[in-house]
């Protein structure tokens, strides 16, 4: 899912030398992935998946040191929130991961839809 909208972000949105008017949904979006990451693998995917994807992020952004910066903050904050909530994977952890994909889903279409070329 994620995935597919980075491949058309990559493509659609050049790296900018200030802040892009959706730089508050992308950083959104680096918080929902770094959820993600901690509830997924707390719920026993052992894999790198959405670390991966958030260096996708990055790439395609190539952003400069400060931005670079905010967006690994605003996905280690993600990671962080849930990692110190849940010790093991409950309905609600589960529940989470659900929300959060959705809401990764549409902060990518508003991004791609509202900012892309």
């Amino acid at each position: 899912m994620i995935t597919a909208f980075l491949a058309v972000f990559a493509a659609a949105v050049p790296a900018h030398a200030v802040d892009p008017l959706y730089e508050a949904k992308l950083l959104r979006l680096a918080e929902v992935i770094g959820s993600i990451h901690s509830l997924r693998n707390l719920c026993g995917e052992k894999s790198s998946q959405w670390r991966d994807r958030m260096d996708s992020l990055l790439l395609a952004e190539n952003p400069d040191p400060a931005r670079k910066a905010r967006l690994i903050a605003s996905f280690n904050r993600g990671y962080r929130t849930f990692n110190e909530t849940y010790s093991s994977c409950t309905s609600q952890a589960i529940a989470a991961i659900d929300r959060y994909q959705a809401e990764g889903m549409r902060l990518s279409s508003e991004i791609v839809s509202g900012y892309g070329n």
